[in-house]
């Protein structure tokens, strides 16, 4: 009895760890539904620069700062749902500029994505590959965003497959993407998707009526 406590005690310790480490992924590293809105207390979020990729006028009185995750299905749904009219009602009128960063936290395949949408910005279709990406979600690490199936998105694009492929197979941007969710992440991004209203946080796939009053209320 003495000798398999030996074996049950350490087998009960891993076991409580596994526990643990799954609850603080869940609670704080996965996507999720939306929470309440709260401020940006820690002063870390990154002004907007020429490095960012911007949709809008740079004097719109409203500024979006999007952290998202290409494998994200709330990202995905935030996207379909709220983004297209958030651009139709009020980055295409002048009112909101909308940036979008990456945060990549999902797998190899985020980061891939994210590589892929940063190779075609290369080509001048940042956006169009951002488009592409969400339209085209299917699972987390399943092989949709494998690296054959990005070139076949370039090519879809109407990229140069050579300068494409030559980005996204030697890493070009690896570095870029994992330095942009570690900031994301200092400025207090725990999910995706992860919206800055003029500087406020707001976690989750906010309803498109609840980011619309949001936008009208930073109008203000």
């Amino acid at each position: 009895m003495e000798q398999n406590n030996k074996f049950i005690i350490p087998a009960a310790i891993v076991i409580a760890g596994v526990i643990v480490a799954i609850a603080i992924f869940y609670s704080v590293g996965s996507s999720g539904p939306a929470t309440q809105p709260t401020k940006n207390t820690d002063g870390s979020l990154p002004e907007v620069t020429s490095s960012d990729f911007v949709l809008g006028e740079t004097s719109a009185p409203v500024t979006v700062v999007e952290y998202g995750d290409y494998q994200c299905p709330f990202c995905g749904k935030f996207y379909r749902e709220t983004e297209q009219v958030i651009r139709d009602q009020y980055v295409s009128k002048g009112k909101v500029r909308w940036v979008y960063r990456d945060f990549a936290f999902l797998g190899q395949e985020s980061t891939w994505a994210s590589e892929a949408a940063r190779c075609a910005a290369d080509q001048g279709k940042f956006w169009q590959m951002h488009d592409y990406l969400y339209t085209h979600q299917n699972g987390e690490n399943e092989g949709a965003f494998s690296k054959d199936n990005l070139k076949k998105f370039a090519k879809a694009l109407g990229l140069d497959q050579g300068s494409f492929d030559s980005c996204l197979d030697t890493g070009k941007y690896t570095s870029a993407v994992q330095a942009e969710t570690v900031a994301g992440g200092k400025a207090g991004v725990n999910g995706t998707p992860a919206n800055f209203i003029n500087g406020k946080l707001n976690v989750g796939a906010l309803p498109t009526s609840q980011f619309v009053q949001l936008i009208e209320e930073a109008l203000k």
